[in-house]
């Protein structure tokens, strides 16, 4: 078994541990490896050990890497902030888009996705603390999005994703999880396809799944440090 493949393998019985607390199932929770400046062959790696979703921050070396791993059945996320002329590539390419904040990347995400193409899978990225150096809207502004984005044809409203404050303390953490995902349970009163709440990374995610997310995103923990 490699590095990778071992990772993987006490993170999903972390997961799996961390469900059962909830009472939840396993397979309530998807696990998105963050591929970021990690090589394909990495990848590979992961997806010989089971690993079927990857989330990717810059469009360009996301592009590369989707075209040297064309010929396996990966679902790639873009996880990255969205700039309008990004937009043609990330429509064409991705499976979801987790970092949306904008009506107007909606609407261009939705005229380039094309029509033989499944609905691109979008979330509402929040920002529910205010964080200046953070993208993503509050909660009046999301709901107003929301409205917006299930209007779009060609995209797919999803749910939610968030980056809150960095915490240590692991009730700090739930608190502040469980307040983003008392929104998309909101939201999902109004919108019952939004099935995904993506909350949770390499230092926290155990409390992220204990306060609702239904999808964590993880990389240092399965590929090890950054390049």
């Amino acid at each position: 078994m490699s590095r990778i493949a071992s990772h993987l393998a006490d993170l999903q019985l972390q997961i799996v541990k961390t469900c059962a607390k909830r009472r939840i199932f396993k397979h309530n929770v998807q696990l998105v490896a963050v591929s970021k400046r990690h090589p394909a062959d990495s990848i590979r790696q992961a997806y010989a050990a089971g690993q079927r979703h990857f989330g990717e921050n810059q469009v360009q070396e996301a592009l590369q890497k989707i075209l040297a791993l064309s010929d396996l059945d990966i679902r790639w996320h873009m996880i990255g902030a969205v700039q309008s002329r990004k937009c043609k590539d990330i429509a064409q390419h991705f499976d979801w888009v987790q970092s949306v904040d904008r009506l107007k990347v909606a609407d261009k995400l939705n005229q380039y996705r094309s029509s033989q193409q499944p609905p691109l899978n979008l979330l509402i990225q929040v920002n529910l603390f205010n964080e200046a150096q953070k993208a993503g809207v509050d909660a009046e502004q999301c709901k107003q999005l929301a409205s917006e984005i299930a209007q779009l044809p060609r995209l797919r409203l999803r749910g939610l994703m968030a980056i809150p404050p960095k915490q240590t303390e692991p009730g700090l953490q739930f608190e502040q999880f469980q307040q983003i995902y008392q929104l998309y349970a909101q939201l999902q009163q109004q919108y019952p396809q939004m099935d995904t709440l993506s909350m949770g990374m390499s230092g926290d995610f155990e409390q992220a799944i204990l306060a609702g997310s239904t999808m964590v995103r993880l990389g240092t923990a399965i590929f090890g440090e950054r390049a």
